[in-house]
């Protein structure tokens, strides 16, 4: 009966173990085929497996030397409410967006993939770029009295300073995008976007016209450089800066992207119209790269006629402005930015996800 009982208990041993082994080997199996293990959350997920991509719609063959023939557009993460003001950091390797109904800026890792909180209560920050010394400056469009509304810039020591928040004794609208020239002059849009509704920021009784503002390098004086346009939306410099590009949000009877000459002592000179989008189209952040193609956040103007699948993702045009390439996302594509090691991976901030596609050209201005 003992060595019965012993048998028994070796056997048991045995089929424990047998079990456990088992499931050691399935776990990690499971996780990489369902996605469960960090290591399969961390890769990037391409919209279609063929090469090349038919995302990737070329439109004249002046595009084929930027497309790569065997680059996938790539869903990075998701989650969000509306995706805006991409900005990318190569120290750090990483990607801020603001996702502003949430009110806080959000973080991708390009090396572990992680999509975190950055920021609460960001004040609604909308457009995003940084400064000559790599610090993070800030877009805030929230309507409230006591904050937002005004353009900031995070320290390396992570305190925040104002840079601007009011014009001539007036409250902001809602700061929208902002860019730096390498003169350190910071540039910005001030249209009405988010002080109309409850849902990216407060509703406010507006007390300036849409502009256009400059914040001086040195001095930190800010001044209006362009007040005749309606809705001005994204903005972005040609590489050799003397052209400053402004969408204008809300032209009729379609948008526009004006290109202005740039004078030494930074006011705008005569202006003309770059890009007239086509009927329903809207055009919303904008970048230049090395070449000077300029490459825009595109979807619909929201008319119910109309079906958004046909305009959403980014539009690709040439310094002539003369439409090269359609990038075709299932999102509408808000703003863009270069980054990646190379400053050669195009990043769509596209209302609820952020996609990724390499290209083969970089940002005309690298930080």
């Amino acid at each position: 009966m003992q060595e019965e009982q012993q048998y028994q208990s070796a056997a048991s041993r045995r089929s424990f173990m047998r079990k456990a082994l088992a499931l050691s080997v399935a776990v990690p199996t499971i996780g990489a085929l369902g996605g469960t293990s960090r290591l399969a959350q961390a890769q990037p997920k391409p919209l279609d497996t063929h090469y090349p991509d038919p995302h990737v719609e070329v439109l004249d063959d002046r595009f084929l030397k930027l497309r790569l023939f065997n680059a996938s557009v790539e869903r990075l993460a998701t989650g969000m409410r509306w995706a805006e003001g991409p900005v990318w950091f190569q120290d750090g390797r990483y990607l801020l967006v603001s996702d502003i109904p949430n009110n806080r800026i959000m973080r991708w890792d390009e090396i572990s993939g992680s999509f975190d909180v950055y920021r609460h209560n960001a004040n609604f920050s909308n457009g995003m770029c940084r400064d000559l010394q790599g610090r993070l400056v800030t877009c805030e469009g929230s309507s409230t009295h006591a904050e937002g509304r005004r353009v900031t810039r995070t320290e390396h020591d992570g305190s925040i300073t104002v840079l601007a928040d009011q014009y001539d004794g007036q409250r902001f609208n809602s700061p929208n995008d902002v860019v730096v020239k390498r003169d350190g002059s910071i540039w910005f849009t001030d249209p009405p976007f988010q002080s109309g509704n409850n849902y990216e920021g407060h509703k406010i009784e507006r007390t300036l016209p849409d502009a256009v503002y400059r914040i001086d390098g040195e001095t930190g004086v800010v001044t209006q450089v362009e007040g005749n346009i309606a809705g001005p939306n994204g903005l972005c410099f040609s590489p050799d800066e003397r052209l400053l590009y402004i969408v204008e949000g809300r032209a009729k009877p379609n948008r526009l992207v004006w290109a202005y000459e740039v004078r030494d002592d930074g006011t705008l000179g005569k202006r003309h119209v770059h890009i007239e989008a086509p009927d329903h189209a809207g055009v919303d952040g904008i970048k230049c790269d090395e070449a000077g193609n300029l490459w825009c956040g595109w979807g619909s103007d929201g008319s119910p006629d109309v079906n958004p699948a046909d305009f959403d993702g980014v539009m690709v045009f040439s310094p002539e402005g003369e439409a090269i390439g359609h990038i075709h996302l299932p999102e509408r594509c808000a703003n863009i930015c270069f980054g990646g090691r190379a400053q050669n991976r195009l990043l769509m901030a596209s209302s609820h996800s952020v996609y990724a596609l390499y290209v083969n050209t970089r940002s005309a201005l690298t930080l």
